[in-house]
């Protein structure tokens, strides 16, 4: 058989040739079909990859914006307090109350004399019986003589007066004046609100107390011929030391005085009603709005939000840096395939 074989083999030498070029041609047919795929998956591969890094570069430049954005907060926020600081808000506030600490009220009348006072309700004032004549001095006065506190030469003299206290039963105080003569072509008489009568009238200095006064606050006038009506509110100012401060504002009123006397005279009347204008106590002070607490907490988010954005754009460019990487060795590898 193996003679046989031998003989045979010797008699066809060209069919095992067509064969071996028959199976080579089927390995090479086998190959080809792989060779096509290893072309076509790289460039998908490539196409993802691509997408893949656009996406990455537009998110670090949003990032890259917010960190912007932020580090543009963190100046604001320091300018912000800053100006805060330097700028106080003006607070104003109000306490209502049913009675007030009696004011006083101090005239400088001159050659002028109180003919009355007295304290009346509900803002009714009855008619004067005898205008111009002595009448009931029903209110607390004290008398004073001091040195006017800016030339620390000329003598003034002062009737203070207690001011009204229950602004609920609208309490007001009436005084009538009387000048004989006069040297001037119109008369009036300067007066002057503090805060406290009963200050006063404990204070051992009343003439020093007196000075302070006129020294503080500001003093006005009302004329003869005139019922002069003033409605009082009174101010508190805190300052930033912590002391305190007090002012009157005031609306005033006039109306003519029709003096109905039988004969003519050549005295002139004075008349001037004082009153509170409402219940509450206004009370105004300076405050920082600027809380620097939430300025730091403010400022402890947008460090965050900072050290976080710049840990996401460093992850960001290693990844990239990695697909880089990735994508040139699989490029590597095709051409050393092809090849």
């Amino acid at each position: 058989q193996l003679s046989e074989d031998v003989e045979r083999a010797s008699e066809n030498p060209t069919e095992e040739r067509e064969g071996g070029m028959e199976v080579h041609e089927d390995s090479s047919s086998v190959i080809l079909p792989d060779g096509e795929l290893g072309t076509t998956t790289p460039s998908l591969r490539f196409s993802k990859t691509c997408l893949k890094n656009v996406f990455s570069v537009i998110l670090l430049f949003i990032y890259l914006l917010l960190m912007a954005v932020a580090v543009f907060l963190v100046y604001q926020t320091i300018s912000d307090f800053r100006e805060k600081l330097k700028h106080p808000v003006m607070s104003v506030t109000y306490k209502e109350v049913s009675l007030y600490d009696a004011p006083g009220i101090a005239f400088y009348p001159g050659k002028a004399r109180l003919l009355s006072c007295k304290h009346h309700y509900y803002d009714h004032i009855p008619p004067l019986i005898n205008p111009g004549q002595p009448g009931a001095i029903e209110c607390t006065t004290q008398r004073i003589n001091y040195t006017d506190p800016f030339t620390n030469q000329t003598m003034k003299y002062a009737l203070v007066v207690q001011g009204p206290r229950d602004v609920k039963k609208r309490e007001l105080v009436f005084l009538q004046f009387h000048l004989n003569e006069t040297d001037q072509d119109f008369s009036a008489i300067d007066y002057l609100l503090f805060s406290s009568f009963q200050e006063f009238v404990s204070s051992p200095e009343k003439a020093k107390f007196m000075k302070d006064c006129e020294s503080s606050y500001s003093s006005w006038k009302f004329s003869a011929g005139f019922r002069t009506w003033v409605k009082m509110s009174l101010v508190k100012t805190k300052e930033e030391d912590g002391s305190e401060t007090v002012e009157f504002k005031q609306e005033t009123s006039v109306v003519n005085y029709i003096d109905q006397r039988t004969k003519p005279r050549s005295d002139q009347l004075f008349f001037v009603v004082f009153e509170w204008k409402d219940p509450f106590i206004q009370t105004v002070q300076d405050i920082i709005t600027a809380n620097p607490w939430n300025m730091i907490a403010l400022l402890c988010g947008i460090f965050l939000a900072l050290f976080k954005a710049a840990d996401f754009a460093k992850l960001s460019v290693k990844w990239m840096i990695k697909i880089r990487r990735r994508h040139l060795k699989r490029t590597r590898q095709v051409t050393n395939h092809i090849s």
